[in-house]
């Protein structure tokens, strides 16, 4: 059996196990999101955005973008829905970062592997380094 924990959506007791709010919250949201559904299965809503969806069906944007993030509504299907990137919070439809992130990551990335091969380097030059000696 789960723990008890407080909803984080209405501060109700529940036991925590594979659902992390109480059953009043999941059903409001899973009415919530039969609502969007059914705007977006009507042929001219389905190139909606997510601001004539929140106008249509009246669900919050947060709660939208959270669908879409869940992959409860797919982009594929819905080609103008997305959400936001976890790092600099444009606008994405797969994954948890946009792809200019990935990339200033991985350069970012490169960039400590140089310059610890270039730090290994000079330390194997310092060692070896020879000095002559004078014999007179």
């Amino acid at each position: 059996m789960g723990e008890v924990a407080n909803c984080p959506h209405c501060n109700a007791i529940f036991f925590r196990g594979p659902a992390t709010m109480c059953k009043d919250c999941m059903k409001k949201e899973e009415e919530q999101f039969q609502t969007v559904y059914a705007f977006m299965r009507i042929r001219k809503n389905r190139t909606a955005q997510i601001p004539q969806i929140v106008e249509g069906t009246g669900v919050p944007e947060k709660q939208i973008r959270k669908f879409v993030k869940q992959k409860r509504l797919h982009p594929a299907q819905f080609p103008s829905l997305s959400y936001e990137c976890e790092k600099c919070g444009g606008p994405i439809q797969d994954g948890r970062i946009c792809l200019d992130c990935i990339k200033e990551i991985e350069s970012g990335l490169k960039q400590v592997e140089r310059d610890k091969e270039l730090s290994e380097m000079k330390n194997q030059a310092a060692k070896m380094t020879y000095y002559s000696v004078k014999d007179d």
